[in-house]
């Protein structure tokens, strides 16, 4: 209450109140006023300044975190697994016929000219499709933002290494510099931006800036046109232009975690090692004249022998021998870390079980974890694969008909010739027999399909059904019959016997 509240108050105690009530519903928005015991930030930069201040910085510790850090190592791990996968997002064409049917025979041309170029999709030949979408996808989430140039058509003095004359070239967001501003250019953080904010062109070096093989200057950069570049970035705000790592709200919390374990690491060493005392009583009945000297006088110091089952006898009267006890290792050390590695996971967007590698819960409770945090995997994938995968595959469905590796037939429908889905890493099974039993009541009963089942799992219905009837040919040839149809064959067999007609599928 403020002065004049009180003088109220003091003649009035009713009115106080009521001026009091009506002054707490004004200041409804009590946290937009700071006070002496809460912090008020007061940085309201536009999210371009920001990046500018803080993203190179970030990106700096992020990698450093990740090259000596075990825990942001594993994080790092575990977030592009399950955004990417072992065998990258899958890609199924799916170009239409005028009747809305799928045109199987060109999409077949193209997986198999994909599945060529997948060997060598880059520049350097040193890394195949999956292993680049990993590599792109780590660069992403560590440093905030990744690039990639496409390459299309005859280039000096490159070998595609593919049918299709297609190839990407990955480069590190340290290429674009940061401190490239022009406003005269409409240059803005390397990047060249159209009235609209639509980026032109990118400024990119044309040697790392920090390699060390020589130095970076302001002239030894390139102009590369906006629509053969393939840019991801981090983006948590409206009209940002560049990326910020994924790690940015957590670095703090990773060091602490790192300082505090590697403290209690070396305490707990030094604990190891047996450190004992000589614990002397009444000062008075200490002969110092008896104690050992060396040639200048000083006292020497005493050797005493610890080993198992040692006696020792050589004490004065009045001394005891005590052992130092440094309460190592800490009893809370555990408890602290869990508590800290669950906070970190909620910032990261990652299971805590995988990142603290604690799988202790039955089913139900490992399952929901898995559903609440598969939603933050399935949103990162949706932006890997709209920002770098999709642009990428209609690049190379372009690529392929202009060169005339696989043209585009005449009844496919203008627009759907690079239509395809992108499959991603599906939700895994903690009980495999459980997750089956669902997924069959389900399909009998009408409310999923086979096909949906195979993507479930993560893998290409066609190629599922391919596999399985090349087996059974070859199986059926060396006279083998597998379960799943042996029943079947019988049933056919019994009805053929008795002359009436075979039963349906169903």
């Amino acid at each position: 209450m403020n002065a004049i509240d009180k003088m109220v108050s003091w003649w009035n105690p009713v009115a106080g109140m009521r001026r009091a009530q009506a002054r707490k519903l004004i200041a409804y928005y009590e946290a937009a006023k700071p006070s002496r015991k809460r912090k008020f930030y007061r940085d309201n930069g536009g999210p371009n300044v920001q990046t500018q201040q803080g993203a190179v910085a970030i990106r700096t510790q992020a990698r450093h975190l990740e090259q000596n850090h075990d825990i942001a190592k594993g994080i790092m791990r575990t977030l592009v697994n399950n955004v990417v996968g072992p065998k990258g997002i899958g890609i199924e064409p799916q170009p239409r016929r005028s009747d809305g049917t799928i045109h199987t025979d060109y999409a077949k041309a193209l997986l198999e000219a994909h599945r060529n170029w997948q060997r060598r999709p880059e520049v350097t030949h040193q890394f195949h499709w999956a292993r680049v979408q990993r590599l792109m996808c780590r660069t992403w989430l560590r440093d905030g933002e990744g690039f990639a140039q496409e390459l299309i058509g005859p280039v000096p003095r490159l070998d595609h290494g593919s049918l299709v004359p297609y190839s990407l070239e990955l480069f590190e967001p340290d290429m674009v510099p940061y401190s490239l501003n022009d406003p005269r250019r409409g240059i803005r953080q390397g990047i060249e931006l159209n009235d609209w904010g639509r980026p032109r062109a990118y400024w990119v070096h044309k040697h790392h800036p920090t390699d060390g093989l020589m130095l970076a200057s302001s002239n030894d950069v390139k102009r590369i046109a906006a629509n053969r570049i393939l840019h991801i970035t981090v983006a948590d705000r409206i009209g940002q232009l560049r990326g910020v790592s994924e790690f940015a709200s957590v670095i703090t919390r990773l060091e602490d975690i790192k300082d505090y374990e590697e403290s209690e690491r070396v305490a707990a060493k030094i604990a190891a090692m047996l450190t004992a005392y000589v614990k002397r009583g009444n000062p008075d009945s200490l002969k110092a004249d008896e104690l050992p000297r060396d040639s200048e006088g000083n006292i020497q110091p005493r050797e005493i022998s610890l080993e198992p089952g040692a006696i020792i006898d050589n004490l004065e009267i009045g001394e005891e021998i005590g052992l130092i006890d440094s309460k190592r290792p800490n009893p809370n050390l555990v408890t602290f870390r869990q508590g800290q590695l669950k906070a970190l996971s909620a910032g990261v967007g990652a299971t805590y079980s995988s990142i603290a590698r604690d799988y202790n819960g039955n089913f139900s409770a490992q399952r929901q974890e898995l559903i609440e945090q598969f939603v933050h995997y399935a949103a990162l994938t949706d932006e890997f694969v709209g920002n770098f995968i999709e642009p990428s595959w209609q690049s190379f469905v372009r690529t392929a008909h202009l060169s005339g590796v696989v043209p585009m037939p005449d009844d496919v429908v203008p627009g759907t010739a690079d239509d395809a889905l992108y499959v991603g890493q599906q939700l895994p099974w903690i009980d495999p027999l459980k997750e089956a039993n669902a997924w069959v009541k389900l399909v009998r009963a009408g409310f999923a399909s086979e096909v949906e089942v195979m993507r479930k799992r993560g893998v290409n219905p066609a190629d599922v059904i391919n596999q399985i009837e090349n087996h059974r040919k070859d199986c059926e040839s060396k006279g083998l019959v597998f379960d799943s149809n042996a029943a079947w064959k019988g049933a056919m067999a019994e009805y053929a016997d008795e002359g009436g007609d075979p039963p349906s599928s169903e």
